[in-house]
């Protein structure tokens, strides 16, 4: 497995150097590899889908143009996800709001198709929107920076070394911040499905 994930590693920060000497080309491999991933997690953060757009697209011209700060001793999805959660915090801060994004199982279906159940049940169908609404309603109401540690390890699957790089925070920070969310986040769960936390 280690071999396996030094060879991406190697094979992206190849295209990394490759796009530092203006290969247009594996920069635009770069951003077809990054762009859903960033654009997910600055939709979840911001809440807006066209402010999600031009937060991607301004996430990967500031990446373009800090190319040649890049060194291959930083992973460059983190390097990139540092960007996006600077350029997301700036648009948060100016609106001095929070808000959390639903999630849009209209777009998930059109985007995976195959990751749905054929044939559900009106009954299965009506649970899982439920359970969603619920699990949504539960991360809506956390502080911005339990959300995004949490997004950034469930969601973009990150190790911790990797968030505390992104975030400019320490490991220990980004440990304790995801033990609260995930705390609360079961807490406003459980109080939405009407479950005695006790139980």
């Amino acid at each position: 497995m280690e071999c396996m994930i030094s060879r991406t590693d190697d094979a992206e920060a190849e295209l990394v150097v490759r796009a530092q000497a203006g290969d247009h080309r594996a920069f635009a491999l770069l951003v077809g590899r990054y762009q859903d991933p960033v654009f997910r997690f600055v939709l979840r953060m911001s809440g807006i889908r066209d402010e999600a757009m031009d937060l991607t697209q301004d996430t990967f011209l500031k990446a373009y143009r800090a190319l040649p700060a890049w060194r291959p001793e930083a992973r460059f999805r983190t390097w990139l996800f540092q960007i996006a959660h600077n350029a997301t915090l700036d648009v948060l801060r100016r609106r001095q709001r929070v808000e959390f994004v639903p999630y849009d199982e209209d777009a998930q279906d059109a985007a995976a198709p195959e990751a749905r159940d054929p044939a559900p049940t009106p009954e299965q169908a009506l649970a899982d929107r439920q359970r969603i609404g619920m699990l949504e309603r539960a991360l809506r109401e956390l502080p911005a920076e339990q959300r995004e540690v949490l997004l950034l390890r469930e969601v973009e699957d990150m190790s911790y070394a990797e968030i505390a790089a992104t975030l400019g925070i320490g490991e220990g920070t980004v440990k304790s911040r995801l033990a609260r969310a995930r705390v609360a986040a079961l807490a406003h769960y459980r109080g939405h499905a009407g479950e005695n936390s006790d139980e």
